[in-house]
């Protein structure tokens, strides 16, 4: 654990060019213009946080992070394609294109009654705008291997927290008191484990003894802000030992609490869940595109389908319309954790609901699956659920084959008595012409 002297007055360890493994050829191009542009402004320039790290660990950085004590408003005098956000944290946004630098300025602990800094009644900061100097900024930083800062004027690293060897050693050590620190932002607790999986890093003792003490403190986060998370922690690449991680914390069931009920009675979801959050890390791998819907599909699928067989107890409906009409209720339940975007609670209840439908394999209805907006994400749902047991093997590759077949090879699978597209017409009936003679 790392404690911010009481002076403040620590001198850093800086570590020159000569001594680490850090070369500017891992950062882009923009993050570089904004660095030498502060600098012969004449204010200090640092690269913090991840890139650093990432750097360090050889792991190409795409995420870039400036410090300076240049004041928001100053920045933005500086560059003309800037704008200033936030209120919580005032920053500065630098765009290039699409790439955005986030220029944000030393900050310092509050002290006065004037500061502009607030907090609620667990600790948490709702607002922090008291700028510093890099001495006081490096205290606020979370954990010690995103408190290096990288220097542009002579390309060295400052180490205030003795990050460089947490790095060297891979572990996830918070700075401060781990107690305080997690009351100050609970999603630290989340950070710990997005970061200990992304680097495969150990997290430190005292910080597992404060997630365990202050995991009930997610509730207290924005449900806008944990859905941001929750598209970090399962989109990166590290999504199976991310859970695991979570569910190790007692901090899964913070967040998807109807879920872990399931998962710690049911082996067989957690079989399927497991197996989505491992089709999730290898789809990431190979390049290709993941949506959230996906996984919170499978997250909500156990509680869904539960709800949806009681709601047909007790009203007359189809299969597919109960799991509807449950995935609207799940996802409402839902909402009070993470709240979730509407392009992708629409999308998901749909993919659910269209389930029952591939047990009916004869008929023009039965074909017209194929056309549905959602049937690839149903699709693969359904394939998912074949692959752990939970589903018709013989269903999964009828499915798999009618993709790529004919019209008239479809229309034989489906059992239709012609080719898809002809219709049945009746004769039609020639009128005869009324004779214009005279009886």
């Amino acid at each position: 654990m790392k404690k911010n002297p009481k002076n403040g007055s620590k001198e850093p360890r800086i570590i020159p060019r000569a001594a680490h493994n850090v070369t500017r050829a891992e950062f882009s191009k923009s993050a570089l213009k904004v660095l030498y542009r502060l600098n012969k402004a004449g204010y200090q320039a640092f690269l913090v946080g991840g890139c650093v790290r990432d750097a360090m660990l050889e792991l190409h950085p795409k995420d870039f992070d400036v410090a300076t004590d240049a004041t928001p408003e100053e920045v933005k005098a500086l560059f003309g394609n800037c704008r200033l956000i936030g209120r919580r944290f005032r920053l500065a946004h630098v765009r290039f294109g699409r790439e955005i630098i986030e220029v944000a300025t030393f900050r310092a602990a509050a002290i006065h009654e004037h500061d502009d800094h607030h907090s609620d009644d667990e600790g948490r900061i709702l607002r922090d705008n008291v700028y510093g100097s890099i001495d006081e900024d490096v205290w606020r930083r979370d954990f010690t291997c995103n408190a290096l800062y990288y220097n542009i004027a002579d390309f060295s690293i400052w180490d205030y927290t003795d990050g460089f060897e947490d790095v060297k050693k891979k572990r996830i050590v918070l700075i401060g008191d781990p107690e305080k620190r997690m009351r100050e932002d609970p999603v630290r607790m989340l950070r710990a484990v997005r970061f200990a999986a992304k680097l495969e890093f150990e997290i430190d003792e005292p910080v597992i003894r404060a997630i365990d003490h202050h995991s009930h403190l997610l509730t207290n986060v924005p449900a806008a802000r944990l859905f941001d998370e929750f598209l970090k922690l399962f989109q990166a690449g590290n999504a199976e030992r991310t859970f695991d991680l979570l569910r190790d914390h007692g901090l899964f069931r913070e967040m998807f609490p109807a879920t872990a009920e399931e998962l710690d009675a049911d082996a067989d979801f957690m079989r399927f869940t497991r197996a989505a959050l491992q089709n999730t890390d290898r789809r990431v791998k190979q390049g290709k595109s993941v949506t959230p819907m996906f996984l919170l599909g499978v997250f909500l699928w156990l509680p869904v389908k539960k709800l949806a067989e009681i709601r047909r107890s007790e009203e007359k409906m189809s299969e597919s319309q109960a799991l509807a009409l449950a995935a609207y209720e799940i996802v409402a339940q839902q909402q009070r954790r993470i709240s979730i975007p509407k392009r992708f609670t629409v999308p998901m209840r749909e993919m659910l609901s269209l389930q029952p439908r591939f047990e009916f394999k004869r008929g023009k209805r039965a074909m017209k699956l194929l056309d549905h907006r959602r049937f690839r994400a149903a699709y693969d749902f359904m394939l998912l659920l074949s692959e752990v047991g939970q589903g018709s093997e013989e269903t999964a590759k009828f499915w798999t084959d009618v993709q790529t077949q004919s019209a008239a090879e479809r229309a034989t699978s489906f059992q239709l008595g012609q080719p898809t597209g002809q219709k049945n017409r009746r004769p039609r009936r020639r009128r005869r012409k009324k004779s214009t003679q005279s009886p």
